[in-house]
Formats: structure tokens, C-alpha cells, sequence
């Protein structure tokens, strides 16, 4: 048997397992996936009803596997089989508690068809992988937030919140239709449409400190998580600071700016030029630039410089406060 051969005798096994992962699955996703033409795929698919598998479908608009099909447990590769070791270690630290116990079952079946060698090295490679993860990810009255949110989004049904913001001692009740998840900075968030603010939000998990399912239907058509984080990345605002950093600073800063306004960057010989958009430069933007300040010159505009230096007047003042009860102590 030749390469060529080989090659798409592999790639036909592969569409199959494929198209026993979702419901329908649309021949440019499987040209994409392969980096093979459409042309290739629609020769692959007659090829597995040619075999007698039954595919259901059409060109352009997507290809199934007729209802209760399916293969046999499947072999996994060494290398298929050690990925699912750094998958169970991140779900241990960054999942909820129901999420984890059902992964753990998961997990299970997986190895439960592994070949001898294969589970010898998946044992020897669990105690040498190692996730740390200090951050608080769940409120203990909310272990099973994720789980919650992932039935409301999938059943499209609205959830009731108790939420608390930053430290706050009140929480304020929402009704929210989660529209997606995602993990940022070792934190959950849930993207939702808010009934009690009446427009896109996001939620902290470690927040929450009650969640509920409710039977309400959601009352709108939502987009993508993608879609509405792209509309909140970047503050609005009519006040326009820019900031010359050094490139050694710079490197850190990437992943926190967004939250502070960060529009555009210039780079420059030996430094960054950043230009940040914000409604307020009295609190989160100045108080988040004397966290590198060292390393940074504010180029403009005068207010934010001077509203930095009433920051650092009230530090200095606090400073020689403490300075001199603890020599009043001595």
C-alpha cells in the first residue's frame, strides 16, 4: 500500500470519527480540519457509503451519520492518550465540582480501553504533571456554577443570580441568559444578557454566591460569546491617555491593558507607545499605570498626569504616617 493510500485510508477513518461528534457536520469544516479541497471530502464521503455506512446529507449543507451508528470503542494513540493527562490536571483545578466528578467518569472509559502499555505510561506521566492554580475560581454556596450555566446555555433557558461585586457586602438578584463561557487570567467568566441592566454583561464565578436554574425560556436570539467580548474589550470613553513604555515593561502589560481602555500601540526604537480611551482617569487607569510607573512617562494628556500625582501625594502622605507610628512605637 502506498503513501497516497495510506494517507486517505487514515483521513476516511478520521471524517468517520468525526462525523460521530456532532449532529451535522458541514463539509468545509472537514476540508478545513484535513487541509484537504471539498472535492476531496465529497469523494471520502461516497467512499464510506460505498462501505455501507450511513451517511446522511447533502454537499453544502452538511453530512450525518444516521441515528444509533455508531463504531466501536476506538484505540487511542501514546500521544492521544498523554493529552488526556493534561486535560484531567486543568480540569481538577478549573472546573466545578459536578463538572469534575463527570469528567473523572469520563476519563475512566478512556482508560478503560487502553492498551496495557499505553495505561503504564498515562500512570507514570499522572505524577509528573503538575497544575497550580491559587486563584479562588467558585463561591463555596456555588460549586456547580458551570455546570449550571452550561444546562442554561445548551436548554436555553434563563438563570437566577445573586450577585456580589468586588467586596461589596450586598448582593443585587439578576436574571441573566448566559450566552457563553470563557477563562481569563485563571478566572471563569460568563458572558450574559442582563434583564435587570438591560444589556450584555460578564460575571465572575467566585462571585456568584447563588445560582438557580429557572424554566424560563431566553427571550432573545443571542451571538457568540466572541462576538459580545469583543464589544466590552474596550472601554468607551471620550478621554484619550498615551503612555511611552519600555519594551521590557511592555511584554507584561499585554493581557491586563484591555481592561483599562488600551486601543492601539507604536513600537518604537526603545520603547511603546500606548494609547489608552477611558470615561474616568481618576481611579482604574492611574492607579493601574503606578504599578509600573518606573518603567513608563506619560505623554498625555496633563490631567491624567496630575491626577497620578495626587495618587502618589496621598501614598507618600500614608507612608510617613506609618513610618512614624512605628518609630513612635520604638
Amino acid at each position: 500500500m502506498d503513501t497516497e493510500t495510506l494517507n486517505r485510508f487514515d483521513r476516511i477513518v478520521a471524517i468517520l470519527i468525526h462525523l460521530q461528534s456532532g449532529r451535522v457536520v458541514k463539509a468545509q469544516e472537514l476540508a478545513d480540519r484535513f487541509e484537504v479541497s471539498l472535492r476531496t471530502i465529497y469523494r471520502d464521503i461516497r467512499s464510506l457509503e460505498a462501505s455501507g455506512v450511513p451517511v446522511t446529507g447533502e454537499a453544502g449543507v452538511g453530512y450525518s451519520l444516521l441515528d444509533g451508528y455508531r463504531l466501536p470503542p476506538v484505540m487511542f494513540t501514546p500521544e492521544e492518550a498523554s493529552s488526556f493527562v493534561a486535560a484531567e490536571k486543568l480540569m481538577q483545578k478549573f472546573s466545578d465540582r459536578s463538572l469534575g466528578a463527570s469528567f473523572e467518569s469520563a476519563m475512566f472509559k478512556v482508560k478503560s480501553v487502553l492498551r496495557a502499555n499505553t495505561k503504564d505510561q498515562i500512570a507514570t506521566l499522572e505524577t509528573q504533571v503538575w497544575v497550580n492554580n491559587s486563584a479562588k475560581v467558585f463561591n463555596e454556596n456555588t460549586p456547580d456554577a458551570l455546570s449550571i450555566i452550561m444546562s442554561s446555555i445548551a436548554e436555553k433557558k434563563q438563570v437566577a443570580l445573586e450577585y456580589r461585586t468586588g467586596y461589596a457586602e450586598e448582593t443585587s438578584h439578576r436574571i441573566i441568559e448566559p450566552v457563553g463561557l470563557f477563562n481569563e487570567n485563571n478566572r471563569w467568566y460568563i458572558m450574559a444578557y442582563c434583564h435587570l441592566r438591560q444589556s450584555y454583561r460578564q460575571f465572575r464565578t467566585d462571585r456568584m454566591v447563588g445560582l438557580k436554574r429557572t424554566d424560563q425560556p431566553f427571550t432573545r436570539q443571542h451571538e457568540n460569546v466572541e462576538a459580545y467580548r469583543k464589544q466590552t474589550e474596550i472601554p468607551a470613553g471620550e478621554t484619550e491617555v498615551v503612555l511611552r513604555v519600555t519594551k521590557e515593561a511592555a511584554r507584561y502589560l499585554e493581557s491586563g491593558r484591555k481592561y483599562y481602555g488600551f486601543v492601539s500601540e507604536i513600537i518604537r526604537t526603545d520603547h511603546v507607545e500606548m494609547t489608552f480611551k477611558t470615561s474616568s482617569c481618576t481611579e482604574g487607569l492611574a492607579r493601574w499605570y503606578l504599578m509600573f510607573g518606573d518603567c513608563a512617562e506619560i505623554v498625555s494628556p496633563e490631567s491624567f498626569r496630575e491626577t497620578v500625582g495626587e495618587l502618589l501625594e496621598k501614598a507618600a502622605a500614608n507612608l510617613k504616617k506609618s513610618t512614624e507610628e512605628v518609630y513612635a512605637v520604638l
